[in-house]
Formats: C-alpha cells, sequence, structure tokens
C-alpha cells in the first residue's frame, strides 16, 4: 500500500483560522461544550441577515441564473462594479476589466496563480490576512513582510517597504480596511506606498472587501485613485462583509491601468477564469442592487447600528480589563488585541488560544496565524450581540489574569 503525502507546495501553508483550534472548538461542541466561536467574520453565524434589496434581486431574476454566464461575470453586474469603482476614482476603468469571482479568496488565488513565478517576491504587511500569504506561497513566490505600526494605529511603514524591495520584488499588498487590525490608512500612507510601487514599477495590490465598514465620520478612498494611468492596480472587494452574504462567495477583481501594461495579466486571468467555466451565477444576481443599497452598510456602523453597538460595547470592555488593549478600529469589524504578559515569557500564542479555549470555552485567532512575529497578539472578531461580546472580553481578561498568576 502506498502512502499518500500532500504536494511539497503546502509544506509552509497554514490556514488556521478553520485549523487546529477550530476543530478542537467542533469536538468540544460535539462533546455538548458550548463554544463562542470568533474564529471567522461570518456576519450571518450571528443573526445578521441579508438585506431586503438583495433578496428582491434573487426572488426576480433567478431564472437568469440557470446557465453558464459569461467566464468574466454577468454584463450587468460587471457594469454596476464598473460604476461603483469609476464613482470611487479609479480611472478607465471598463467591464472587461472585472472578473467576478467566488468570493475574494478565489480570486487572490486566480491572480497569483496568473501572475507569480517560482522566486517572485510579493510584499505583504504584517499582521496580514492569511489567504494572501498562503496564495502566494502555493504559486511558489515568496512572501516578504513590511511592518504596520502599532503606536501609528497600526499604519504601513512605508520606509520598511522601501528597505524590502529588491530585484525579485514583483507586487505589493495593501489591505485596507485592515483585517486583523481594523485600520483604515491615512491617504498620506497610502499616496506614499502608491507612489514607491511606482517608482519601482511594482503591481499594487488592494484588498478593500471593508471599504463600506467605516466609524465616526471616517471616509475610504480607494488605492486605484491614486495611481498614475499606466499603474496597473487590481482591486479586490465584494459583498460577503458589506452586505453580510459571505455563503453567496461574492467577490470581484478590478484591474485598471496601462492597457498594454495589464494585458498579460488579464490574459492570465481569463485562462484561469474559462477554466472554470463561470463563477456562481445566482450570487451575481444581487451585485446591481447590493451596490445602489449603501444605506445597509451605513445602518450597521452608525450610533445604534449593530456594529457601532457592539464595538462600543468592546471599547468599554478593554478600558476595564487589566491585560488586554488594542488601537480602536475605524473599519471592518475586528481589533488586534495585545497582552500585557507582566513579564512573564510567552512563546507560543497558539498555546495561549488553545487554553483559552479549553478555559473559558471562547475561540480566538492567535497572531501567529495573521503571519505576525511577537507572540502576544490575538484578534477580536466583533460580531456577537453586545452583551456577548462585552462579557467575553471580560473572561478573556480574566483568563490573562489567572494565565499570569498561576
Amino acid at each position: 500500500m502506498i502512502t499518500l503525502k500532500e504536494a511539497e507546495i503546502l509544506k509552509d501553508v497554514h490556514s488556521d483560522i478553520r485549523g487546529e483550534l477550530f476543530i478542537e472548538a467542533l469536538k468540544m461542541e460535539k462533546e455538548g461544550q458550548k463554544v463562542l466561536k470568533l474564529n471567522t467574520g461570518n456576519p450571518g453565524s450571528f443573526g445578521f441577515g441579508m438585506p431586503d434589496s438583495i433578496k428582491n434581486a434573487l426572488v426576480s431574476n433567478i431564472d437568469k441564473s440557470v446557465p453558464y454566464c459569461d467566464y468574466r461575470g454577468m454584463l450587468q453586474a460587471r457594469e454596476a462594479i464598473c460604476r461603483f469603482h469609476n464613482e470611487g476614482g479609479i480611472k478607465k476603468l471598463t467591464p472587461d476589466d472585472i472578473f467576478i469571482t467566488n468570493g475574494v479568496s478565489e480570486g487572490v488565488s486566480m491572480l497569483t496563480t496568473a501572475f507569480i513565478n517560482p522566486g517572485d517576491e510579493v510584499l505583504l504587511p504584517t499582521p496580514c490576512y492569511p489567504l494572501w500569504s498562503n496564495c502566494v506561497k502555493i504559486a511558489g513566490g515568496v512572501p516578504v513582510y513590511y511592518k504596520c505600526d502599532e503606536e501609528k494605529d497600526w499604519n504601513p511603514s512605508v520606509g520598511d517597504i522601501e528597505s524590502k524591495i529588491t530585484s525579485k520584488t514583483k507586487a505589493v499588498l495593501i489591505i485596507n480596511p485592515n483585517n486583523p487590525t481594523g485600520a483604515l490608512y491615512s491617504e498620506d500612507i497610502v499616496k506614499e506606498i502608491v507612489e514607491v510601487a511606482e517608482k519601482n514599477n511594482l503591481v499594487i495590490f488592494s484588498d478593500e472587501i471593508y471599504d463600506r465598514l467605516l466609524y465616526d465620520g471616517k471616509v475610504f478612498t480607494s488605492t486605484g485613485k491614486f495611481a498614475k494611468e499606466d499603474t496597473v492596480v487590481v482591486t479586490t472587494n465584494g459583498l460577503s462583509k458589506s452586505h453580510s452574504v459571505c455563503g453567496f462567495r461574492c467577490g470581484w477583481m478590478a484591474i485598471s491601468g496601462n492597457e498594454k501594461a495589464k494585458a498579460g495579466l488579464i490574459n492570465g486571468i481569463m485562462k484561469i477564469a474559462t477554466m472554470r467555466l463561470c463563477s456562481n451565477a445566482i450570487m451575481q444576481l444581487a451585485i446591481p442592487e447590493a451596490l445602489s443599497d449603501m444605506e445597509y452598510p451605513h445602518s450597521l456602523t452608525q450610533p445604534g447600528g449593530r456594529l457601532y453597538q457592539q464595538r462600543k460595547a468592546v471599547k468599554e470592555a478593554l478600558a476595564k480589563a487589566k491585560h488586554i488593549s488594542a488601537v480602536t478600529n475605524m473599519g471592518a469589524f475586528y481589533m488586534f488585541a495585545k497582552v500585557d504578559f507582566k513579564g512573564k515569557e510567552v512563546t507560543d500564542d497558539r498555546k495561549f488560544c488553545m487554553d483559552l479555549l479549553h478555559s473559558k470555552k471562547i475561540l480566538v485567532m492567535p497572531g501567529s496565524c495573521f503571519n505576525y512575529e511577537t507572540p502576544d497578539h490575538f484578534r477580536i472578531v466583533m460580531l456577537p450581540e453586545e452583551d456577548i461580546i462585552g462579557e467575553a472580553i471580560e473572561k478573556i481578561d480574566d483568563f490573562f489574569d489567572e494565565y499570569i498568576n498561576k
């Protein structure tokens, strides 16, 4: 009998959000224990329902989703996406520059497969949502991490980006608003990163999936708006977070910039897109209506809105905490919490998260899951109702009090 082994290319790939900690939580639930699972940003699992605009679009148009559609996506949906990004300041973008994908996850996989050669380096932020690092590795590329500064509201260090550019560097990634920190980058910082990319002939990847979930009157500006017309920017976005339809797997890529410069990239993505025929056609029916319905995400983040109130509950609980703190998020629904271990030596953040799971029945993801080296951070997902998430923060702080003093 042969022994099967996973492919060598997967050796350094880690998808911890649904990995060992998550599997242990499922095991505990199977044994009858109640676990608060804060491993994913999945609004639907916490009672967020889809808006009526999407329901109505599906009911009225469902028959249109029966056949395969264009490998890039339904024209009406791509036209709506194109308008959305044109209005956001991205110049000279056409519907033919849009590829609708089964979530941003598929889009990132298609992008890196089509563009990255073995040994190519891609500059990624740390902390970084692991989808990007994993896809770069699977494509044979090398993730090179640039620092985001906690002391500066988790904004990227442009100097660190510049210091890590080599002859092998092919692209730089911006995740804004950020996952896992919830940071909304300053426009000046984004402009500086764009200038560095242009000076070094780098493609810019801009992950903007949380662009409609902002707090305290903040305004988002797409990276593509700051780029010169000959700079290639691949903007990824979707409906999963802004309209609470993660299960629909509704994402897209918008590829802006010089036509000649981006032709090879588009051709590569086209080959992959045609192999899978098309993305889920049903979810594409929702795109035009959803992008016309900005009231839904706006209502969640304004005073009295559910995300606003849950964020408030987290801030209040952190203000009382002895051992954990976090920079308040200005976007998304995450904070990247820091633990003050009071001098106690801690080298394994996965272990303290596993111990927290067993002790308090709360599942969180450690900083190392997000390619963050120092083992003293974890991500807070602020999706449970405000009383539940507030109590959870208190329990987590109590756990660290016990952990440090035992």
